[in-house]
């Protein structure tokens, strides 16, 4: 690139010149966002970038990334004729073969979701898939998915073709630069010191591959991210191979394969993966390896010998050993930085960097030139973790799981074995010596269910019911027919407080929150589109205090959302509490009896309302008292101090009381709250989703003043909506909703489902999920017509509510 002096100010910086840095550069450039500076350390490219496999997958887990992916194959397949760089870009398609009847359920339910998303794909048969690689062993399989429009590239090229179109339009690209640091006034980021001097800027983008972790902690900013050692090797050329051969994925074996020149790639996504030991990624580890490990690669070797038998006897080529960076959910960090306006990063792309560095790179142009994201980043969001998630032990120790995820089969309610027991709720060891079946949220350890004496805890992964069926049964008929008690401590909790708290949370609150004190508010947080940021409880503790009650997972997202709405100067303050809390939640038809007699004050509707909050003991604990519900019964949450909850469970559970509750845990809150139609954030709820769609216009209050969002509601609610929120009910009784399945209206398919369970007093599944009618011919009759949900590749009639199918007056609440 270009060796011209270095500018002494850009609009933004973007440190990194690997494929995702010369993408975010690319894309800004093409939003008109032109006075961009890119800086690398070394070459482009020449980090992770030059050593991957180059294999272009278009689909992913959700339509989101699935976008990501499919742009980013469009944008290579013309990216010779825009900037005259050759990549190498070959659309020669993907085969995935199952060698068991798991894994072809498992491409069952992908191939259905591809479609959906319009992504070409179908199953075919093994023969099928021997004629597409003709060097492949077929007796063992069962079939295969054929994606015929996937792709590959040469990924050291992609980097200096992105940077050639980005110069090309404006943005100066430095290579041999090394960024030093940040240079901060107050909260935002005012420039970056490099080792040419001082650049000031608005903007700065992190997108340094393995490097960018320890850049973060530098500034105080926690970046969740290790290298992981990643392997493949490149044969000598063998008769019959060439470079037009699909990509070849074996997941069943860990191997992937694929024509390289005469020669082939094989490469693995092995269960148990080695994160590189190094206190600090080198400055100056430019187009390096590490040393072949053919002690590791014994066992793919073995499965490629079984699938490709001419392994017997070739030899090789190279063995590549290099360093990618994994976060700990499989998912790379997107967007802005909460601690640091300005600050962004896309960095930890888990093997995928390639395949996603496109659309990636599209995704934070945007959000850098718009001030939000284009569309629901949530799964990529960087404020999905927080300091827990940064812990070197803690990293270590699931990554090295983390690799293999590509590859392991994608079993419903799939839990990390690594990397546990980050946090705990204040009574996590009387819910071990309960024989709780724990499950892990946001670094908190739950309860997902739990045993009886004596039995394993161990779940046993299914695509049908699982082994922990009956208990959560149990459980949930407990919740609906006499009382069952749930921790739900890891939800995040933050106070508001200060004489301006309340007009604060007015302007953000699409709900009136500007109530009496002891009233509880469910309300959304939107966007200016109207769509949800996030959705939680408001309880108002005094005129100047409010306690909010969100999510586990959303925490840090409410919080960085507040605080970025804050007025400088302002008489607002927001404290994270969450562990200064414990939440003991008893619910079920008989809870009012149990409790009162326990209670200090009376608990009849009278004098404590559904929607209201009060101050009480129970037993010799004092709590708040909740009267809210996301089961769909009567019943409280009980706050208490942390230090208290275990005093505050004794006596809830009191030793020889036949009317004690029953422990339940959040599998039993899941599939109460779907027969319920209660929406989840990050599920049925998401940044493009607004309350009319998601049918909780109930929830936003237009008089209440303005709030962000507003204008959008007023809109949309003029408007005839182009989809609908509905709550489907199976009439078969057998069949297990999960979420992630296709709904079909009148033979075409119009939806999928966001989340499904079991729904023991429906006796059928149930699932939410939002269906299209693009030309709104039913004009808002959402109920008409022939509905069905695919299940694991068979249909099966469903049946749509509006209300929910379960106790639809709400009289069980109240």
């Amino acid at each position: 690139m270009s060796e011209n002096a270095m500018p002494s100010r850009a609009e933004t910086v973007v440190i990194g010149g690997g494929i995702v840095g010369c993408s975010v550069a690319y894309h800004l450039a093409q939003l008109g966002h032109r006075d961009v500076l890119l800086l690398e350390q070394n070459q482009l490219g020449s980090g992770t970038t030059w050593h991957a496999a180059g294999m272009i997958g278009r689909l992913r887990t959700s339509n989101s990334l699935t976008e990501i992916n499919r742009y980013s194959a469009e944008l290579y397949s013309r990216l010779f004729e825009e900037t005259g760089h050759d990549i190498g870009w070959k659309e020669v398609g993907s085969l995935i073969v199952a060698q068991s009847e798991d894994r072809l359920v498992q491409l069952k339910r992908t191939v259905s979701m591809a479609r959906y998303f319009g992504i070409e794909a179908d199953i075919i048969s093994a023969a099928e898939a021997g004629a597409k690689w003709p060097l492949m062993e077929t007796k063992d399989l069962l079939g295969a998915a054929w994606l015929p429009h996937d792709g590959k590239v040469i990924p050291g090229e992609v980097p200096k073709a992105l940077a050639r179109g980005a110069e090309s339009m404006g943005v100066v690209v430095r290579e041999g630069v090394r960024v030093a640091g940040l240079r901060r006034e107050g909260v935002r980021v005012v420039g970056v010191q490099t080792s040419l001097g001082d650049v000031e800027c608005q903007n700065v983008v992190l997108a340094g591959g393995m490097w960018t972790r320890q850049f973060g902690l530098k500034h105080g900013v926690d970046l969740p991210l290790w290298p992981v050692e990643h392997h493949y090797v490149v044969t000598h050329p063998i008769e019959g191979c060439h470079d037009g051969l699909p990509l070849g994925r074996d997941p069943d074996g860990t191997i992937y394969f694929r024509g390289e020149g005469n020669g082939i790639m094989l490469g693995a996504f092995q269960a148990d993966s080695k994160p590189w030991e190094v206190e600090a990624v080198p400055d100056d580890f430019s187009f390096q390896l590490f040393e072949p490990d053919w002690e590791r690669y014994q066992r793919p070797l073995a499965a490629a010998r079984k699938r490709l038998p001419v392994f017997e006897e070739i030899e090789f080529e190279k063995f590549v050993n290099g360093p990618e960076s994994f976060t700990p959910d499989n998912n790379f960090l997107l967007g802005e930085i909460p601690q640091i306006g300005g600050l962004f990063v896309a960095a930890g792309f888990n093997s995928v960097g390639i395949a996603s560095a496109g659309g990636a790179g599209r995704c934070l142009a945007a959000w850098i030139v718009e001030g939000a994201p284009p569309m629901d980043l949530w799964s990529v969001d960087v404020r999905r973790f927080g300091s827990w998630a940064n812990q070197e032990a803690f990293l270590k120790s699931r990554v090295r799981e983390v690799l293999g995820l590509h590859y392991r089969m994608a079993w419903p309610n799939l839990e990390f074995e690594t990397g546990r027991n980050v946090k705990g709720s204040p009574i996590h060891d009387q819910l071990v010596e309960a024989n709780a079946s724990f499950g892990a949220k946001a670094g908190w350890e739950r309860p997902n269910w739990f045993a009886l004496p004596g039995e394993s805890t161990e779940v046993e992964y299914s695509f049908q019911k699982q082994n922990w069926f009956a208990h959560q049964e149990r459980e949930h008929r407990a919740a609906r027919e006499h009382i069952a008690l749930f921790d739900q401590s890891s939800f995040g909790k933050l106070e508001v407080r200060g004489g301006g708290a309340a007009s604060f949370l007015q302007r953000l609150c699409a709900n009136d929150v500007d109530v009496e004190p002891g009233r509880v508010v469910y309300t959304a947080l939107l966007n200016e589109r109207g769509g949800y940021e996030s959705d939680l409880t408001v309880v108002r503790r005094s005129e100047d205090h409010f306690y909010l009650v969100t999510g586990t997972a959303q925490l840090e997202r409410d919080r960085s959302w507040l605080e970025s709405h804050l007025e400088v100067g302002g008489a607002v303050t927001i404290a994270d509490v969450t562990r200064q809390y414990g939440v003991l939640s008893v619910m079920g038809p008989r809870a009012r009896d149990f409790l009162q007699g326990l209670a200090d004050t009376s608990l009849e509707s009278e004098a404590f309302p559904f929607g209201s909050a009060r101050s009480i003991q129970v037993g010799s604990t004092g709590v708040l008292a909740i009267r809210m519900t996301y089961v769909g019964e009567l019943g409280w949450e009980l706050h208490v101090p942390w230090s208290e909850a275990g005093t505050l469970y004794r006596t809830l559970r009191g030793e020889g009381r036949t009317d004690a509750p029953v422990l339940a845990g959040h599998y039993a809150i899941q599939s109460l709250r779907l027969e319920k139609a209660y929406r989840a954030w990050g599920a049925d709820l998401c940044p493009d989703d607004n309350p009319f769609e998601a049918g909780l216009s109930f929830a936003v209050d237009f008089g209440c003043g303005e709030f962000l969002g507003r204008a959008a509601l007023e809109r949309i609610r003029e408007e005839l909506p182009a989809r609908r929120l509905l709550q489907f009910v199976l009439v078969e009784p057998e069949p297990v909703l999960w979420g992630n399945e296709p709904v079909i209206r009148d033979g075409q398919v119009v939806g999928y489902t966001s989340s499904g369970a079991y729904g023991h007093s429906l006796q059928a599944s149930v699932g939410l999920g939002y269906v299209a009618d693009p030309k709104r011919i039913h004009s808002g009759d959402w109920l008409a017509g022939h509905y069905e949900i695919e299940v694991n590749g068979r249909c099966h009639t469903a049946t749509p509510h509006l209300r929910p199918a379960f106790d639809p007056g709400r009289k069980k609440v109240r």
